[in-house]
């Protein structure tokens, strides 16, 4: 069988000090859509967090990527990180650069060196995104839609083995968030596993998978069906 990309089992998540989530089990494996939902503060940030090691795991067991949560160093933590494409509600793109040099850069911070090379992957995420026209556009030329997108291609520079997406259609409209939505589909279709936190139960009733929620310090299956 193949190995999941999110083993975690036992496991407490804390917020500072505070206990946020308790036992926590949880299995992703390669390829899988789940959606991640629960109210305003029941500790989906804080799971997703956990999960590229901005929080740390303090007991239980936690696999992610093939990383061991629970013995890895502050140093192996940006490599943990170039498994896992991570995306945010508000784009953060560099707004004083192009399209090109927001990807350019990410390349370049994570050790790529060949021109030709970071020439070739900004343009085939580029093309996965359907923006390849765009990349020599500044972000405030973009619409919310297109630099969700550009966020999205970043996130797939490093092949990563998940996409972790916070309220990634939080800030855009219903339509522009269908078109964020397919593209989410479709990179799960060809292997590459995505954990979407979300509110937008409209969304999850247009593209079904499955779902987990945190409800209570807990976080508890629900299938593929909302309560």
């Amino acid at each position: 069988m193949t190995e999941a990309v999110v083993a975690l089992s036992q496991l407490s998540i804390f917020q500072k000090k505070n206990l946020v989530l308790s036992n926590v089990h949880l299995l992703i494996q390669p390829g899988e859509f789940v959606y991640l939902i629960g109210k305003t503060g029941s500790g989906k940030s804080s799971l997703l967090k956990t999960l590229y090691a901005e929080l740390p795991a303090l007991d239980g067991q936690a696999n992610v990527a093939g990383f061991d949560l629970r013995t890895l160093k502050t140093s192996e933590i940006p490599f943990l990180r170039r498994k896992l494409g991570i995306v945010f509600q508000d784009f953060q793109l560099l707004i004083d650069r192009t399209v090109y040099a927001n990807l350019e850069f990410v390349l370049k911070a994570t050790g790529w060196k060949d021109k030709k090379e970071i020439d070739d992957r900004i343009l085939e995420v580029l093309e996965e995104v359907d923006l390849a026209g765009k990349r020599h556009k500044m972000p405030h030329q973009l619409s919310g839609g297109e630099q969700q997108r550009i966020a999205i291609a970043r996130a797939l520079l490093n092949k990563p083995v998940m996409i972790l997406a916070d309220e990634p259609t939080g800030n855009l409209d219903p339509e522009t968030s269908n078109g964020i939505m397919r593209l989410l589909m479709r990179i799960s279709e060809g292997g590459q596993s995505v954990l979407m936190a979300t509110h937008n139960y409209n969304l999850i009733h247009k593209f079904p998978a499955r779902i987990i929620k945190c409800e209570e310090g807990s976080v508890i299956s629900s299938g593929n069906q909302l309560d």
